[in-house]
Order: C-alpha cells, then structure tokens, then sequence
C-alpha cells in the first residue's frame, strides 16, 4: 500500500506543478533576505526561492518569459550588480558587474532585449545587454537621485524620476542623451507611460499624482492621492491607474481617462506584526503588478511580509499570501 501510494504520488506532483505553472507565477523580490520568492498564481504557494545580490529593489522579465532580471542596490553598503534569474526554474544565470555605477534601482527591458537600469550613485541611466553581460551605454541623467524608470509604447523614449529633484526627466535613447527635465511634485518617485503615453508620475511628499505630457512634461493634470504615494501601475486594459500609499497603508485606483478616483483598498493585514522597512516601521504596500490574464492586482506590504490579492472588478482584498522580509519588488511571468 505505501508503495502504490508512493507511486500515486509522483505524478499528482507532477499534474499539481503543472496547474500552479498553467496559473503563471508572481516573482517577489524580498530585500532584506537578498532573495526571490517564485509564487504560484493559483493560491499563493511557495514554488522556489532564489538568491541575488544585495538587496534586491526592482525585477523586469524578459518577454519570452525565460529570463528575470533585478536590480542589487545593496543594503549599507551600495551595490553594482544585476542578478539574472532562470524565470522558470528559478536557478541563477549570472551576475552582471555594473563597474562603478552603484546602487541600481529601477528596469525596465526594451523591445531588442537590453535593460534600462538606473543607477543613484552614477547619476546614469544604463543600457545593459543582459545577454553579453555588459554596459552598453551609460546615460548621464544629472544630479537629484534618478530613482524609477519607465519607457514609452515604442521603446524610443525614457522616463526617469527623481525623488530628491522632485523632477521628471525625457531621455532620447536613439542620441542617448537627456531632452528635457521637468518639476513633478516633492519626492518624484512612481513613474509610469499610460497606455495613451502620457506619464504619470507619483509625488510622495507631496500627496500627489502628476500627469505629464510625453514631449513638453508640462504637466497636464495634478490629482490628490494621501499617505506617500510611491508607485504607480495600470491594468492591463488601460481603463485604471493603480497607486500604491506607502503611510496610508491604501492602494488608490483611479480612472485613466477621467482621472476620477473610483475606489480605495485598504492593505493592513489583520493579526500581522508590522515590522521596520526603510521606510520606517508599519505594514506599508510599496511594489503592485496588475495581472495580464485575470482581474487579478498584487501588491507587496513591506514590513507585513505579505502579498494582497485584489479583486480588479470589484476591488476587494482576496487573500494575503506570506513573502520574505520587506517584499517590494513585484514581476509576472506569464503562464
């Protein structure tokens, strides 16, 4: 009996790998453990965990979906590094060495393949070829800590944020050169093309959402979002923009189009323990990732070790999902 059990087994492992795979899988990025997480999409389940350098702050996924890169930006001491990750599996791939550039942050991947990372220490925006391993190009994007990257529909246009500036910054990635920098709002930190390329841009200091022109940045509209807003995402569909308030503890979600907020989502977990993140001490939603493939949002609460699950129709919390220590980055590979 214990053999035909143990025969049994082996392929409802099998079937149940393949229906967690079938779900697609939610990369989390945890920094104080310097590791990813691999969740299962279906219920939350722990499918692996990977190690990577220092403090990992921003993961981007490669489009086939076999590849995750992320950004090492170090703990006291500044990182320089980026992690290449098996999407899949999990396993390392490499480490990519950034030479003097420290303290990589955000990435974002263009159509060809190379990454966009932006180093705080350099004042630079990099073009990595993940393949080769190398730095292709370093953008110099000035002083005020270019913290966040986002880049337009065509892959011809970067979006740099910059939290200590509070200004948002136009990069030419055809000259490779800085166009134009612009005032956003104190703390200029989320950045995001919406799907009718302007960018938006979240002001933590500030309480504010800014909405830029994708030519000018003149600012075009400027919207209330309270409790340190710091990140900034739409669904897939384009209809709503997701802001996470770090203080407040909420996420805000806002229509694209009339730039009305139509609902906000609380995100303190009841019974957990709020520990210490950098930004201070609490349960604070920082990284949020819109799924592709269902009405799904998942957004990471440092210093509650949580992932929420949120209903995108009816905007509900679902299910909170256990992480390692301070989860922020978030990233979706796709069934």
């Amino acid at each position: 009996m214990i053999r035909f059990a143990a025969w049994l087994l082996g392929p409802l492992l099998c079937l149940a790998n393949a229906a967690a795979s079938a779900q697609g899988t939610l990369l989390v990025g945890n920094k104080s453990d310097d590791t990813v997480w691999r969740l299962s999409l279906e219920d939350g389940r722990r499918l692996g965990e990977s190690p990577t350098g220092a403090g990992p702050h921003e993961i981007a996924v490669s489009a086939d979906g076999r590849q995750a890169i992320v950004t090492d930006y170090g703990h006291q001491q500044p990182g320089a590094s980026l992690s290449v990750l098996d999407a899949t599996s999990g396993d390392p791939l490499r480490t990519i060495d950034l030479g003097g550039h420290g303290r990589p942050h955000g990435i974002r991947l263009l159509p060809g393949g190379d990454a966009l990372v932006t180093t705080e220490a350099s004042d630079a925006l990099l073009r990595v070829d993940p393949g080769a391993g190398t730095v292709a190009q370093a953008i110099d994007v000035g002083a005020g800590v270019g913290h966040m990257v986002a880049v337009s529909r065509d892959g011809a246009t970067a979006y740099v944020s910059k939290i200590a500036a509070g200004t948002v910054s136009r990069i030419d990635l055809a000259s490779g050169r800085k166009t134009r920098e612009a005032p956003a709002g104190k703390g200029a930190e989320g950045i995001e093309v919406a799907p009718d390329g302007r960018v938006w841009v979240t002001n933590r200091e500030d309480d504010t959402l800014t909405v830029h022109d994708p030519d000018t940045l003149d600012t075009l509209a400027t919207l209330s979002s309270e409790g340190f807003p710091i990140r900034v995402a739409f669904t897939p569909d384009g209809r709503h923009a997701l802001v996470t308030n770090a203080k407040a503890g909420t996420l805000a979600v806002f229509d694209a189009a009339s730039h009305r907020r139509v609902a906000t989502v609380a995100l303190r977990p009841e019974g957990s323990e709020a520990g210490e993140t950098l930004l201070g001490r609490g349960a604070m939603p920082i990284g949020v990732v819109a799924d592709p493939a269902r009405p799904r949002v998942y957004v990471a609460i440092s210093g509650a070790d949580r992932i929420a699950v949120i209903d995108a129709v009816e905007w509900r919390v679902l299910d909170m999902w256990a992480t390692g220590r301070q989860p922020d980055a978030l990233a979706i590979v796709p069934e």
